[in-house]
């Protein structure tokens, strides 16, 4: 069984920053990609970020030249620096990972529970 366990949410005034992890623990082979979702109060789950091990990256409109992800392999870990918050980064934030746990298996899409991010005015 694979987990994605998130940490770093909390209260941040606007222009703040915060920094979220998200590791991945279990029977992993490898981990391809690793991503940030959020969903904000009464909206939908919406795409942040994504990183894949070859290093190709890839932000939403709404978070570039604010957000940077980033990825230690050695760690199955996952970061999101988030700098110059704004109150409408306020949202639950979700791991996202795609995992092998064998070899010659394919992919198993993991999230994680998720980390609240709250951006006061």
């Amino acid at each position: 069984q694979v987990q994605l366990v998130e940490s770093g949410g909390g209260l941040v005034q606007a222009g703040g920053s915060l920094r979220l992890s998200c590791t991945a623990s279990g029977r992993i082979f490898s981990i391809n990609p690793m991503a940030w979702f959020r969903q904000a109060p009464g909206k939908q789950r919406e795409f942040v970020a994504h990183i894949v091990s070859g290093g190709v990256i890839n932000y939403a409109d709404s978070v570039k030249g604010r957000f940077t992800i980033s990825r230690d392999n050695a760690k199955n870990t996952v970061y999101l620096q988030m700098d110059s918050l704004k109150p409408e980064d306020t949202a639950v934030y979700y791991c996202n990972a795609g995992v092998r746990v064998v070899a010659s298996g394919g992919y198993l899409e993991v999230w994680g529970q998720g980390t609240l991010v709250t951006v006061s005015s």
